[in-house]
């Protein structure tokens, strides 16, 4: 589980795919060319223009931070969507088990994390509904149609398949490198770059492996919801 952060400009590309324009202004950011991918298919970088914002979790392995992220979330009565994928399912099912139990939204980020683009209708099937069938086996309870690409690659094909497929596919707004458990930026970059970057229907991805997020997590909540806004989860997109 992981995602690429190339810079150019002012241009914050997340893979070979996904990508926005960050701006300072608290207003939704422009994503240029990925407008017209994403049209017809589905696809969600943002939410309506409320004072609502999704806080999302792409968790593809554990490292001892998810238990204390939950416990924030628990202590703070908020609700987040958390992309799991198989091998978290097959390692870490106490914390599959968690975070169904205390009321957040499991989602799809793939049973293999391969790229979809390599993927044929019916392998990308197969392999969301192999997921899907291992959640069910641990949990009892259907995994919502709600997806994120690994890596954040896409392209307009794939997307159309996962639209066919029955999916909701979900990309973000406010993100910042995080991923790399050794090169962390901190408690202080973290609560920064979210607030510097806040805007009605935010879609905020955080990795669950970092310590930066942990860490900061309790006065991101705080400094958002002081700022007007709500928690939700992506089912409500």
């Amino acid at each position: 589980m992981f995602t690429i952060f190339f810079t150019s400009t002012n241009i914050n590309a997340i893979a070979s795919g996904w990508g926005f324009k960050k701006n300072g202004n608290h207003v939704v950011p422009e994503i240029g060319k990925y407008a017209n991918i994403l049209e017809g298919t589905n696809s969600y970088y943002v939410g309506p223009n409320e004072k609502s914002v999704y806080l999302t979790f792409d968790a593809g392995y554990d490292n001892g931070i998810l238990d204390k992220i939950l416990d924030t979330l628990k202590e703070k009565d908020v609700k987040a969507t958390f992309f799991i994928t198989g091998d978290f399912v097959k390692r870490f099912p106490k914390l599959v088990i968690r975070i169904s139990q205390e009321g957040h939204l499991a989602c799809n980020h793939s049973y293999s994390h391969k790229k979809i683009t390599n993927l044929t209708k019916d392998e990308l099937n197969n392999d969301l509904k192999k997921l899907e069938n291992e959640y069910f086996k641990l949990t009892g309870q259907e995994m919502i149609h709600y997806f994120r690409p690994p890596e954040g690659e896409f392209d307009r094909t794939s997307l159309l398949n996962l639209k066919e497929l029955g999916y909701k596919t979900i990309f973000w707004s406010i993100a910042y490198k995080d991923w790399i458990v050794d090169k962390q930026s901190g408690r202080d970059y973290c609560v920064k770059t979210i607030m510097d970057n806040l805007h009605n229907g935010a879609i905020i991805l955080m990795h669950s492996v970092s310590s930066s997020n942990q860490e900061a997590l309790s006065t991101v909540i705080d400094k958002i919801t002081n700022e007007g806004y709500t928690f939700k989860t992506v089912d409500s997109l």
